[in-house]
């Protein structure tokens, strides 16, 4: 597959419940968070390029690791790592099917290394071993199966210069270095095509490599810069393969001879943008492709595969995801993911047409009262029209309609970014907010991507105005249609979703009953000035879609749009997480407004990890945080909730502020402590 993104109970106890939103809410057992949110059992499946071994991550007391196990027999499985802390999160094979490589960072800095493992030996090496260094795989290929491409801002904390990486002793050998490039683009031998690079303006050049250096290539204006992307090329690397928006308004798959520069369309979807893209292992021929407005579809585009599709169409419940291949193609893993239910993961043998079952990432939801996730498309004041997703309470539809028989309390859930969308599927949040008797709404508000250029771009500079209009309409919708009760909306999220959520609080302080912002920005110039160093090559598209802050009158704008100097109206309960180490969100995003708050006599409640970054990745601090937010929710909404202290354990939890607010935190903060 190629990603297109430019820019992660054997029985069900029954616990006390203190509130309850309906009677037939409180028949519902009440799933621990510790299977919604503790470490899946098996995750990740991926084949061997050889295809005789399988990998996946799983938990070695308690941290993630990465196991690998012979195919046809799962028994034989051991882990291959050895982390201790946070977890492996991202790791795939070596194209020599003798080693893992994995990424990992400290603390939730970012500054990510790479490490290979030695299948034979067990040895483990950091093939990246600088301090305050962010390592990037910037290629991968069967023909070199012995190194890989990686991208080092050890030179220039701006810019990431291009190494050869040999896996064998480590040696790192120079390609390229990067004279204001925000990428390369290589063939599969390893030799650099195109780069690319961000103007002042915000459009995108690129240019390809010659002779005489780079020369311009194609030029990619601003309006279409985000949904427009180089994926890869061709076998014989003449042919580039490309996400491109540009003559329309969503982002097609494209072919482009390198010689000749002409293009042809290869499928469009004239509602969504193509969200995913499957080649040919070995002779990289395009074999599938594609896209998701409410839902995933497929269209094949390879006549040697549809058979193979057809098959697997069905197999089980919910959406088919191809995740890996063998080079010889015999074996593909597969993942069916559901909404109301765990991931499936299954082994397919193409000669001989079987599919066989593997195991699912949780299997302690099965037989638990979870939720369907129902896509909805609700209508903006202007007429756009906002892709949602809504999941209600158990017990809440009898019907099965996606509508309650009366009004419930509702969580507006709203996702990072911006420049990411909400989909259909399995989502840990959703079913534990609908468990604990509430409607979770997610909502595609204007500047989310997939949905077209036009739609991207109509969120430009609408942070905390016409974005944020967007999900009160959709609140708005709720209550009309009476899924929702008008006086207990909360509104929680993460990055984007947590200044949106900030925004709720103070730009329309009486439309919330409470807010939980999650490493979310109150002051927009601020995030501006200490966005991490090796960003600074796509400053220019923060300020196209944010505002600039080189003049005053920029600086002034993105005043207007911040948080942090509207305290004064906040009138409702407002709960803070925050990751000591963040460089996307810095810790003082949090710090600052917590303090106006304080000088305001305005309560608030911070929650403070010293071991996170952007988001809570350890498994321990986010059930954590998750337990603070669900007795804080049950206090102002009327839902219910597990014991607070019940998931401390392990964790590294703070709160530097307003533990007294919270049900239940400040007597868990005192026996932690003991």
């Amino acid at each position: 597959m190629m990603r297109l993104m430019m820019l992660s109970l054997a029985c069900c106890a029954l616990f006390s419940l203190v509130l309850t939103s309906t009677a037939r809410a409180a028949d519902v057992p009440l799933i621990p968070r510790e299977v919604l949110f503790g470490n899946p059992e098996r995750v990740g499946l991926t084949i061997s390029p050889d295809g005789k071994q399988l990998a996946w991550r799983a938990p070695v007391d308690g941290v993630m690791n990465v196991w690998v196990a012979p195919v046809g027999d799962l028994a034989a499985a051991k882990p291959v790592t050895n982390d201790r802390s946070r977890g492996i999160r991202i790791y795939f094979w070596a194209y020599n099917s003798a080693q893992i490589l994995y990424l990992q960072d400290k603390g939730g800095d970012e500054n990510w290394r790479v490490y290979a493992v030695d299948l034979a030996t067990g040895k483990e090496r950091d093939l990246t071993p600088f301090d305050d260094v962010h390592a990037q795989i910037a290629g991968v290929s069967p023909r070199h199966p012995n190194e890989i491409l990686v991208g080092l801002n050890n030179r220039v904390p701006q810019l990431h210069d291009l190494y050869r990486l040999d896996l064998a002793s480590g040696e790192l050998k120079l390609v390229l270095e990067n004279e204001g490039f925000i990428g390369f683009y290589c063939d599969e031998d390893y030799q650099v095509r195109l780069a690319a690079r961000f103007q002042p303006d915000g459009s995108l050049e690129v240019l390809k490599a010659g002779e005489e250096g780079f020369v311009p290539f194609a030029q990619v204006p601003a309006e279409d810069s985000l949904t427009t992307n180089v994926l890869g090329f061709d076998r014989s690397g003449k042919i580039l393969y490309m996400l491109d928006s540009r003559g329309r308004n969503t982002a097609a798959l494209t072919t482009t001879d390198l010689e000749s520069g002409k293009s042809e369309v290869v499928f469009t979807d004239p509602r969504a943008d193509v969200s995913d893209v499957m080649v040919h292992p070995t002779e990289r021929t395009l074999q599938a492709v594609a896209s998701t407005y409410l839902r995933t579809e497929w269209k094949v585009l390879d006549p040697a595969i549809r058979e193979d599709f057809a098959r697997l169409t069905g197999v089980a419940r919910g959406e088919m995801e191809i995740i890996s291949r063998s080079l010889d193609d015999r074996f593909w893993t597969v993942a069916y993911v559901q909404d109301a239910g765990p991931v499936a993961y299954y082994l397919y043998d193409r000669p001989a047409k079987k599919t066989t079952y593997l195991f699912s990432n949780r299997p302690a939801l099965d037989g638990l009262p979870l939720q369907p996730m129902h896509a909805r498309e609700i209508r903006a004041r202007d007429g756009l029209t906002l892709v949602s997703y809504l999941t209600l309470p158990a017990g809440s539809d009898p019907d099965g309609v996606g509508r309650p028989k009366a009004p419930v309390p509702m969580v507006l859930f709203v996702h990072g970014g911006p420049w990411a969308r909400d989909d259909w599927g399995f989502n840990s949040y959703h079913q534990w907010l609908a468990n604990r008797g509430y409607a979770v709404l997610a909502v595609n508000f204007r500047g989310s991507t997939g949905f077209g250029k036009s739609f991207l771009n109509a969120g430009n500079r609408e942070w905390a105005a016409k974005m944020h209009d967007d999900l009160l309409d959709a609140v708005d919708w709720a209550i009309a249609e009476k899924i929702a009760d008008p006086k207990r909306v909360a509104i929680m999220g993460g990055s984007y979703g947590g200044y949106a959520t900030l925004v709720g609080l103070t730009f329309t302080p009486e439309r919330f009953a409470a807010g939980v912002d999650i490493v979310g920005p109150s002051n927009l110039v601020t995030l501006l000035e200490s966005v991490p160093p090796y960003w600074a090559p796509m400053i220019a598209v923060f300020e196209q879609r944010m505002g600039e802050m080189k003049t005053e009158e920029g600086r002034a704008f993105l005043h207007s749009r911040s948080p942090l100097f509207k305290v004064d109206a906040i009138r409702r309960p407002l709960l803070i997480g925050q990751g000591a180490n963040d460089p996307r969100v810095k810790q003082a995003e949090s710090d600052q407004i917590v303090t106006a708050m304080k000088e305001k006599k305005i309560p608030v409640t911070y929650v403070l990890f010293p071991d996170e970054g952007h988001g809570f990745a350890r498994p321990e601090n986010n059930k954590a945080f998750n337990a603070i937010t669900e007795a804080f929710l049950a206090e102002h909404l009327g839902g219910r909730f597990e014991p607070v202290d019940r998931d401390f354990a392990g964790s590294s939890v703070t709160v530097p502020e307003g533990a007294a607010a919270v049900p239940g935190l400040a007597a868990a903060l005192k026996e932690m402590a003991k």
